[in-house]
This record gives structure tokens, C-alpha cells and sequence, in this order.
């Protein structure tokens, strides 16, 4: 168990690497040749141009300016600056959102770290209960400043209960936060430019009719049914073959440029390569001959897969994109029901054209409920059979594990520097690493479900993956943790006894949550700047294939916030820290740095580097209230617990009456804001549309609408001709 010198020694370790990679990031972000690395969100949209384009050769490459260097934490003032109106007109809602869940984790967390530690910190110290009652309990220092060092029955245990009423009061912040959010949405989509998904949507499920094409058969039910707004409608297609195609001819197009730009800085010699497996066998062929006719085969392959999906009836699935004259009319069909039979003619509103995920748009409407429930069930094992290597991993990332597994280690283990890291830092680390493929694995099952948007998609692996770490990460490290630390303890004593030591292990699992937050939220939050990943891959992109300034501008990797992986992180120290803010409040300015630190690297990556892919206007709140609600919920039963193994049972029923309060309040705010989310108010359409004619009477959306969801590998028809030798 970790000491508080092991700490400290992880602090000074983890706040180190947080001030190496800041270095390396000053230092890397003013060298020209970086800077589409750094800034690539100004380069796309065309408001910055290159420093390597101009000036002296060296100059092009390196930065000659000292002076710039001295101030290499400028970027974080930068950061601060732009206003919240700013960043939404430069970034998009989503993103300035996204950082408001930072800033609530501060205004919860910083008053009750300050109150906790001028209150709580001093009552559970002045108690000796860990020392002279409790001696056969495996404890540390920081465990004397925990709700473990309070006596049973004490007086001080209403001290407690007082806390619990403050930390939820304050929980209570999310309430204005989330109308604030509401208020923030209805603005935007009032204001927003004029885009394809407000006047469109996507109806799924036709039946099928013997005489007419899918298209007739749309086209005739909402000529009828929507005669006034209904405009045109788009097909779905399965063009997943030719898609594959697509992205087969790109990839041999890039071996091409690479063995192209290769022979032109050695013309000696043409370059040559093996047709086997991963060039390491097969025929030795002319690289550049064979790449161009592989290329020339699949075009010709392309071409006659495009024709057969816009002819063949098969290729044409019961589903289309339905636009209309009118945001109004678009809103009263995504909202109602069409059909006396209500598993047909399903309508819901289409995401924007670049938040469609065409791969799914083909599945069949009765197959995704089958598929659903599979990946329920998958997920389901895959929770609770990871619970078993990350137990045994964390078990390794220990003294008596490690003493265990290599016992020839023993004399580099006992020297005290090498303990405070196997305690500080390994066990956190361990388990970062051991979830480092989980978000790829949660991301490809939800694909699996077939959901039709990249932002569903995000949002459905951000609940499987909170609920992961809600299971593993959380209660697994406390079962497999301090239950299993306090085993040896347990045999020895009487039955009775049990549960009271129980009571008093749980909190003591908080060392080890304090080492992760330090490898994740501070470690991890830094190194998230550096964007050492997309560095590399540009620059050897820029190295291997940038011929023109069009593939210099492809090399750029900006990426996007990753709702998927960010928001289930924020989630976990919004749970960690409701949960121990009364429980072990040293863990509380672990966490307030986190949030602090996050903020402002995220806000610098919004502004100067993510490219969102898509912008759903905030539609995720209502899953980051639930979850700050849950994590309330939890503190409030964990603390119940605590005491009532405690013997102050006399007090729980005062947190009983919190939970309930806490439902209620969720509940009322799930009513009362939740709709803003979930549908568009009829008020505000009619509104948009009337300002929209006054502005523009004579406006025909029929040519901006009619191609809007035509599937992206049919609007490259028209750019076949490069790939012509």
C-alpha cells in the first residue's frame, strides 16, 4: 500500500513529465516545419499560412528567434482568452460544451476541497482509531486523514452527514448548467447557417411495393401525407463493396506517390518490390508499373460496381433521406408518427451529411434490434471477464506481487526510491495500459449495432465505456483492492468482526486511485499536447508522399475531441471524487489539478487544433447530467455504508432522505430540460423559416437539397479521371 512518501514521489514524477512534455511542446510548436502540426485547424480554414514558405533555408526549419522561447508557457494565457461567443462561432457548440463539463468539475470540486480540508481533514486526523484500535488493518499515513481513522459511534460521524449535505448542494451546480446548456442549444440552432439536416429526414423501414421503386414509393406516401412541405427524397444504397474499393485504389495511390517521389530524388535506379506478403516474398516487379496497374484495375473494377449498385434493385435498401420545403414540415415529420402500423415509415431526424455513417445505412431495420441485444450480451462478458486480468495485473503492479512473481528482485524492490515508485506509479500505470484498446474495441461494437451517425456512434461507446469504468476501474480496483489486501486479516479473525473491518478497508483503496489520476489526469492531460502520434505520421507522410500542397494539407491528422474516450474519463473523477470527497479527502486536490489542467489544454486543442467531424448542438448533456447524477447517487450509498459500519445507523436515515432528493432533482430536470435535447420546438422552426423568406423569397432549396445525401463515393465520379495512366 502506498505511503505518503510513495506519493510524493509519484506527484514529483508525474508533475515532472507533465513539465517535460509542456517543454517539448513549447519548444516543437514554434520550429516552422510543425507548424500544420499544431495549428492545423487555422490552416483548414484558410487563415494561416506556412513560416517555411518564405525567408531564409535554415529559418525555413528551425526557429532562430530566442526570444520566443522564453516564454514557452505563453499558450496557456493564449488559451484563456477567446470568449465563449468566440470559440462557439470558431469551434461549434459541441466543443464549447464539451468544456463546460471541466469548469463544473471546478466549481464543485475547489469549494469542497477548500472546506474539506479546513474541516474534515482536521477531525480525521485528531483521531488515533487506525493506531490504538485498529492495529491488525493494513493503513497508511494518508489513511489517517480518511473517514477509516473516525471511531465506531463517534460523535464526529455528524460531521460527516453535514459534509454530505454541502457536497450535495453543490452537486446541485449541474441544474444551472444544464439550463444554461438548453438555452446555449435553442440559440445556436436558431442562429446557425443554413444546413442539409434541418430540412431532411431519415425514414427508414418502407414497405416494400411490388409495382413501384423505393424512391416512387416514397415520393407517392409523402405526396400524400406531407403534401404542402414534402420536396424530395434520396435513396439509401449499399455501396459498402464500392466504398472498400474506393479506399483500396487510395491506399495503392499512396504506395504510388511514395515510389513516384522516390525515383524522382534517384533517378538511377528504379525502385523495385515482392508481390507476396508485406513485400518480404514473392516476384521482384517494378513498384511503380505494378502500383499503376493495380490502380487501373480497380478503377475499371469501380466503375462497373458504381453502375451495378444504381441499377440493380437489390443494391437499393427500404430506406431514404426525406426533405422538405421547410424546417416546420421536417419537424413535424422527424416528430409524429406516419403510419397506423409503427414499425413502418420510420422517421427520425437525419444527422448532417458528414456526422452520416454510411456503412450502416444498409442494415436491415429488423436486424438491429437482434444485433443490439448480441452486443448487450457481449459486453455484458466483456465487463466482467476483464475484471480478471485487470485484478491480476494490479495484484503484479505491487510490492508482495512483483516479490512474488521475481523473487531474485527482492534487494532492487527493498530499496526505498524503486518501493515509492512500485507504489506510486506502477499501479495507476498498469492499469492505463492494460485499457488501452478498450475505446477501438467499444467503438467497433457499436458500429456493430448500426447506428447511423458518427455522433451516436461516440456517444453509444461513451455509455459503455463509463459503465466499464464504473464496473472495472472503480468497483473492481476497490473488491479486488482493499478486500484482497485485508484477506490475510479477515481468516484471523472472529465472524463478527468482518464487516467493521470491511467498512474501514473500502476507503483505504484511495492511495491507488490517487497514483491513477496522477498517471492519467496529469501525466496523461500532458502528454495529450504534445500530439506526439500525429507529429510522426506527418511528418513522415510529408517525407514519403507530399508531392503538392493539396497532400501536405491531407498529411495534417487534426483530429477531434473524442467524446467516446474523453467524456467516460471526465466521468470516472467526477465519480472519484463525490465518492471520496467525504471518504478520503486527500484525494480532492488531485483531482481539482486535473480539471484545472484539462481545461485549459483542451480549450488550447479546440482552438487551435481538433477539426470536429460533426456538430450535434450539445445533444450529449443530457448523458453528461445523468452521469454526474449517478455519481452522487453512488457517494450518497457508498457514505450510508461507511457509517452504518460505523454504528452510526442513527444517522443514515438523513441520507437516505438525500438519495431520494437526488432522484427527485434528476427526474425534474430530466422533465423539464431534457425535450430541448431530444426534439425541436415547432415555435422555433416556424420562426427560422419565416426570417428565411423574408430575407430570400425567391429561395429554391430543391437544388440544395436533391444531392446533399448522395453517398460520398458517387460525388467522386466526377474526379476519375486523375487516376487515368
Amino acid at each position: 500500500m502506498a505511503t505518503l512518501g510513495d506519493i510524493g514521489v509519484a506527484a514529483a514524477f508525474n508533475l515532472l513529465s507533465a513539465f517535460v512534455f509542456f517543454i517539448a511542446f513549447a519548444v516543437l510548436r514554434l520550429q516552422p516545419f510543425n507548424d500544420r502540426v499544431y495549428f492545423p485547424k487555422w490552416y483548414l480554414k484558410g487563415l494561416r499560412a506556412s513560416p517555411a514558405s518564405s525567408g531564409a533555408f535554415v529559418k525555413k526549419f528551425v526557429n532562430l528567434d530566442f526570444r520566443s522561447y522564453l516564454k514557452f508557457l505563453n499558450w496557456m494565457p493564449e488559451a484563456l482568452k477567446m470568449p465563449e461567443l468566440e470559440l462557439i462561432d470558431h469551434a461549434g457548440l459541441d466543443s464549447a460544451v464539451y468544456l463546460r463539463i471541466y469548469l463544473i468539475g471546478l466549481k464543485i470540486f475547489v469549494p469542497i476541497t477548500i472546506l474539506a480540508w479546513a474541516v474534515l481533514v482536521p477531525v480525521n486526523y485528531t483521531n488515533k482509531t487506525l493506531e490504538l484500535q485498529l492495529k491488525n488493518v493494513t493503513s497508511s499515513d494518508i489513511d489517517k486523514l480518511s473517514i477509516s481513522n473516525i471511531a465506531l459511534e463517534s460523535d464526529r460521524s455528524e460531521i460527516l452527514i453535514s459534509f454530505a449535505n454541502y457536497i450535495c448542494v453543490k452537486s446541485v451546480i449541474p441544474i444551472d448548467e444544464y439550463e444554461t446548456v438548453a438555452s446555449m442549444r435553442l440559440h445556436f440552432l436558431a442562429s446557425e447557417k443554413r444546413r442539409p439536416d434541418q430540412f431532411t429526414v431519415l425514414v427508414r423501414n418502407v414497405p416494400p411495393d411490388p409495382d413501384e421503386s423505393i424512391s416512387e414509393t416514397v415520393e407517392h406516401f409523402f405526396l400524400v401525407n406531407h403534401p404542402d412541405t414534402y420536396l424530395t427524397n434520396q435513396v439509401v444504397c449499399n455501396a459498402n463493396k464500392l466504398a472498400q474499393l474506393v479506399k483500396q485504389r487510395k491506399k495503392k495511390q499512396n504506395w504510388l506517390d511514395y515510389y513516384q517521389l522516390k525515383y524522382s530524388r534517384n533517378n538511377a535506379q528504379r525502385p523495385i518490390m515482392k508481390t507476396g506478403f508485406l513485400g518480404l516474398c514473392g516476384q521482384k516487379v517494378d513498384a511503380i508499373e505494378h502500383h499503376e496497374a493495380e490502380i487501373r484495375k480497380l478503377s475499371k473494377e469501380i466503375a462497373e460496381e458504381r453502375e451495378r449498385v444504381k441499377k440493380d434493385p437489390k443494391a437499393i435498401m427500404p430506406a431514404a433521406f426525406v426533405s422538405f420545403k421547410s424546417r416546420w414540415g421536417a419537424a413535424v415529420c422527424a416528430q409524429t408518427q406516419q403510419s397506423r402500423d409503427p414499425t413502418s415509415w420510420l422517421t427520425e431526424w437525419a444527422p448532417e451529411p458528414c456526422d452520416v455513417y454510411w456503412p450502416n445505412l444498409p442494415i436491415p431495420y429488423v436486424s438491429l434490434a437482434i444485433r443490439r441485444l448480441i452486443m448487450a450480451v457481449a459486453f455484458f462478458f466483456l465487463t466482467f471477464f476483464f475484471m480478471i486480468p485487470i485484478a491480476s495485473v494490479q495484484a503484479l503492479a505491487s510490492i508482495e506481487g512483483l516479490e512474488k512473481v521475481a523473487p531474485f528482485l527482492k534487494p532492487i524492490i527493498d530499496m526505498q526510491f524503486i518501493k515509492s515508485v512500485i507504489q506510486g506509479i506502477l499501479p495507476g500505470l498498469a492499469l492505463k495500459l492494460f485499457l488501452i484498446f478498450l475505446p477501438a474495441i467499444l467503438m467497433i461494437m457499436a458500429k456493430f449495432e448500426g447506428f447511423t451517425s458518427k455522433s451516436s456512434l461516440e456517444r453509444r461507446a461513451a455509455t459503455r465505456y463509463y459503465l466499464f469504468n464504473l464496473v472495472n476501474v472503480f468497483l473492481g480496483s476497490i473488491v479486488a483492492g482493499s478486500a484482497l489486501e485485508q484477506l490475510n486479516t479477515f481468516i484471523k479473525q472472529s465472524a463478527n468482526e468482518i464487516p467493521r473491518t470491511i467498512g474501514v478497508a473500502v476507503p483505504l483503496r484511495a492511495t491507488f486511485f490517487i497514483t491513477y489520476i496522477m498517471v492519467d489526469g496529469w501525466a496523461g492531460i500532458a502528454g495529450e499536447i504534445l500530439m506526439l502520434k500525429p507529429l510522426i505520421i506527418y511528418h513522415l507522410k510529408n517525407f514519403f508522399l507530399v508531392k503538392t500542397e493539396k497532400d501536405r494539407e491531407e498529411a495534417m491528422d487534426p483530429g477531434s475531441l473524442g467524446f467516446n474516450t474523453g467524456e467516460p474519463q471526465i466521468q470516472l473523477y467526477f465519480l472519484l471524487g463525490l465518492v471520496y470527497a467525504a471518504v478520503t479527502p486527500a484525494l480532492l486536490p488531485f483531482i481539482v489539478i486535473f480539471f484545472g489542467l484539462a481545461y485549459v489544454v483542451f480549450r488550447h486543442q479546440i482552438i487551435n487544433v481538433y477539426n470536429q467531424e460533426y456538430e450535434s448542438a450539445a445533444a450529449f448533456w443530457p448523458d453528461v447530467h445523468g452521469r454526474i447524477i449517478i455519481a452522487l447517487l453512488i457517494s450518497q450509498v457508498a457514505l450510508i455504508g461507511l457509517l452504518t459500519s460505523k454504528k452510526a445507523a442513527q444517522s443514515t436515515p438523513f441520507l437516505i432522505a438525500l438519495v431520494v432528493l437526488t432522484i427527485w432533482f434528476y427526474t425534474f430536470c430530466k422533465a423539464r430540460y431534457e425535450p430541448a435535447f431530444v426534439r425541436y420546438p415547432l415555435q422555433e422552426a416556424m420562426m427560422k423559416d419565416t426570417l428565411e423568406r423574408a430575407r430570400e423569397p425567391n429561395l429554391n432549396l430543391k437544388p440544395y437539397l436533391q444531392n446533399a445525401y448522395i453517398h460520398p463515393v458517387f460525388k467522386e465520379e466526377d474526379e476519375e479521371d486523375e487516376f487515368d495512366f
